[in-house]
């Protein structure tokens, strides 16, 4: 079988489990530029995700979209902004969706490292703005493990995801706070 039908099944059937279920996970955040500095920036959180809907907690903020808006809580500030989201403004929050946009302009590399998939996007050009995409799925049950952005300007972001887990239950996307200050730019 054809090295890029293997990669585009196994990344196929990632976003199609994600589509079908919901992903909960504990994650770990990192971000560090090599050109300005060595101390890394990081950050921990929780995340669910089913298909383009995610909520998300980290510090004292809450974040959601349930398919049409994107909330945003403060919890510093007991605000709570509504939004309607670009395309573009989605796949800059949600690394599987963009994942999925730089398919069609990258090329593909597959490595097995003990349980887990190493699947390496690399864009065809520098027009992407990044070097690389690396996404470690456990092979045995697709849960996503990590991921990791090499942009051109030196800096490294790492998504670690941690007790990662499918269910079948699908929550509500939507935050609501009764006695926060509603911000609605819908």
């Amino acid at each position: 079988m054809n090295l890029l039908l293997i990669i585009l099944t196994a990344l196929q059937s990632l976003f199609a489990t994600l589509e079908q279920k919901t992903l909960v996970s504990d994650f770990m955040l990192t971000t560090v530029n090599s050109q300005l500095s060595t101390t890394p920036m990081t950050y921990t959180g929780n995340l669910t995700m089913h298909g383009k809907q995610f909520a998300l907690t980290m510090f004292s903020m809450e974040a959601a979209y349930d398919g049409n808006t994107l909330y945003i809580y403060s919890d510093d500030t007991e605000e709570l902004t509504l939004s309607t989201p670009t395309e573009e403004e989605l796949i800059q929050t949600n690394p599987f969706l963009y994942a999925q946009t730089l398919l069609p302009v990258c090329q593909y590399a597959e490595k097995a490292v003990g349980d887990k998939t190493l699947i390496t996007l690399t864009p065809h050009d520098r027009s992407a703005g990044i070097q690389k995409f690396v996404l470690r799925i456990a092979t045995a049950t697709l849960l996503p493990a990590a991921i990791e952005i090499h942009e051109d300007d030196g800096k490294l972001t790492t998504l670690r995801l941690d007790n990662a887990r499918y269910t079948d239950e699908a929550p509500s996307f939507a935050i609501e706070k009764e006695d926060a200050f509603v911000n609605d730019l819908r």
